[in-house]
């Protein structure tokens, strides 16, 4: 019996440690994510797209919807071309219909991508209104389950959260993102003060949304993407060969000075840890971001809701992570 007894024993214990280990290794539940994206003034957004899909093609998110805060004429087919290059063409696209910005791209890439590259979306005419799509896509989603990561102007959000019962929730706007948004991840501001393109350009839509956002807010500032450098390594990479983000970095860094070792990494930075968390990459200070009348701000550490990035880990490394990660190709789908 006693023998009997210790087998049994050392069965129940098996068991037990097996189970331990299982749930130990369990990988998290994908990210639900909104991408908010000035995708043309800039190429970082390029990058933070590559990124996006790079994370979600390792289970790590799901990329809800890609939608623009700049309304150029090119915006909705660019964004198809980049869905459609991974393997994720039925990824809905929204643009803003009123008043917004029409700030593009100054190098011209994105002709280029429209006439290389597969796209479905033609016009920005033919895609939905961006805050019709955030209401139908928040709707539908758990409470507190998605996490917006806007890497452009705040546009989009701030009229998010002026919008009204609709027939796809009776709710406003701020209830709405209150239930369904887990947390805001924004490429936004300087820190502790400064002034940066993505909060000035559209200053009353910034005041909105950084006074009456009712949801934790991250910020990945101006001084986290300026110290890291990214392209480089894709384009010496010479097994891509056909990549619409190989081809914007080609473009676009020989034609600035500052870029010969690499564009400034603004927009992944966000992307990073919107999905993968901020550490171990950053700590993080607890305050709030005020805003200036001329778009510049500043920070108030004793007020709470936002917090802002700070380094921990080395640039370097975080650096490698973003180029390896910038370089990820395609997973075909059944």
């Amino acid at each position: 019996m006693t023998r009997f007894l210790l087998v049994l024993f050392g069965l129940l214990l098996t068991l037990t440690i097996g189970q331990s280990r299982g749930q130990s290794t369990r990988r998290p539940a994908p990210v639900p994510v909104i991408f908010d994206t000035d995708m043309g003034p800039d190429y970082d957004d390029i990058g933070a797209i590559a990124i996006l899909h790079a994370l979600a093609d390792r289970g790590e998110a799901t990329v809800l919807a890609t939608i623009a805060s700049t309304k150029y004429a090119n915006v909705a087919p660019v964004l198809s071309v980049l869905n459609t290059y991974f393997k994720r063409p039925g990824i809905p696209i929204g643009v803003p219909k009123g008043n917004a910005i029409t700030d593009r791209d100054v190098q011209h890439w994105s002709d280029t991508l429209i006439a290389r590259y597969p796209h479905a979306v033609r016009s920005n005419a033919s895609v939905p209104d961006a805050i019709s799509l955030y209401r139908q896509l928040l709707a539908r989603q758990p409470d507190r389950s998605v996490t917006i990561i806007s890497v452009g102007f705040m546009t989009n959000l701030a009229n998010l959260l002026a919008s009204k019962a609709d027939t796809y929730s009776p709710l406003s706007g701020k209830e709405l993102v209150s239930r369904k948004v887990k947390q805001l991840v924004s490429m936004a501001g300087k820190f502790p003060a400064g002034k940066e393109y993505n909060v000035y350009r559209d200053i009353p839509a910034s005041k909105a949304v950084f006074a009456a956002w009712p949801t934790p807010i991250l910020l990945s500032g101006f001084e986290i993407g300026e110290q890291i450098h990214s392209g480089l390594p894709l384009i010496k990479n010479p097994n891509i060969r056909k990549s619409p983000v190989k081809d914007v970095f080609a473009i676009s860094m020989p034609k600035a000075k500052e870029d010969a070792g690499g564009r400034m990494s603004w927009d992944q930075t966000a992307v990073l840890v919107g999905i993968k968390g901020y550490a171990p990459y950053y700590t993080v200070k607890s305050g709030r971001l005020t805003m200036n009348g001329d778009g510049s701000n500043g920070w108030n550490a004793a007020a709470k809701g936002h917090q802002y990035l700070v380094p921990k880990m080395p640039v370097s490394q975080v650096e490698t992570l973003i180029n390896d990660l910038m370089q990820h190709q395609p997973i075909a789908r059944r």
